[in-house]
């Protein structure tokens, strides 16, 4: 049985984003996605709070520094599957504003085309202990950016398509703060991958993104990646603050 059915945390209200930033006169973007909040190319950075997701069953701290998480370094294999360049844009919320979080620990892990997730065990369908493929961290720039590259995550029975992340605050960010959530896909898009080599092999996914308990329960239409072709495969970039207050 997938634990991932213990939602957490909350999406701060407007009046609680507002009164966190004072007089500042900066804007908090609630549940926006990044293509309908300001972006850094219109000249201003977007702080959007996202609603946090439970970390699931498979979350194990490898402390795998890379950027390319694709390989399992216990054996030099790569896990096959549509290319996907994934950017985080994180963002600390304080009372005095918001602003680009450096040197913030960016943690991202999701399951192979065939579900599996590494360093795991379900009675049901793997033990993959000692692996770590599709697992890594990188520390976010002076920018606040952390980027991955990975593939399109497959699925199994209990959930949709979806990426983790967790983010830990620096040092320098005062007491240790953490936010944990999740990433999804458009239902078309995914269609379209799962129809193509290696996901096809194991049929059509039995759980869709408004079927999903987790997707339902904690806000995933605010945490929707928007996902774009990009050269050899596709490009998704996306916008979330940390709490530090």
């Amino acid at each position: 049985m997938d634990l991932d059915d213990r939602p957490i945390g909350r999406v701060l209200t407007r009046r609680e984003a507002l009164a966190l930033l004072g007089s500042t006169g900066a804007l908090v973007f609630l549940g926006c996605t990044p293509s309908s909040a300001t972006t850094r190319a219109g000249g201003s950075s977007p702080c959007v709070v996202r609603p946090a997701m439970t970390e699931g069953p498979y979350f194990v701290d490898e402390k795998l520094d890379r950027s390319d998480i694709r390989s399992d370094p216990t054996d030099g294999t790569v896990k096959r599957g549509a290319l996907l360049a994934l950017t985080l844009n994180v963002y600390g919320l304080s009372r005095t504003g918001c602003a680009p979080l450096n040197g913030a620990t960016v943690d991202v892990w999701h399951c192979d085309a065939d579900g599996v997730y590494s360093d795991a065990v379900d009675p049901e369908y793997f033990n993959t202990k000692g692996k770590k493929f599709l697992r890594g961290f990188q520390k976010t720039n002076e920018d606040g950016v952390a980027k991955f590259v990975t593939i399109y995550p497959g699925w199994y029975p209990q959930r949709t398509p979806h990426i983790h992340y967790k983010i830990r605050s620096p040092a320098s960010a005062g007491r240790a703060h953490e936010f944990t959530s999740q990433l999804y896909f458009d239902e078309g898009l995914s269609d379209r991958i799962y129809a193509t080599p290696p996901y096809d092999s194991r049929g059509k996914r039995t759980v869709s993104n408004l079927s999903d308990q987790i997707y339902n329960q904690t806000g995933g239409r605010q945490s929707m990646l928007s996902v774009v072709p990009d050269q050899d495969g596709y490009k998704a970039s996306f916008d979330v603050a940390l709490d530090l207050t």
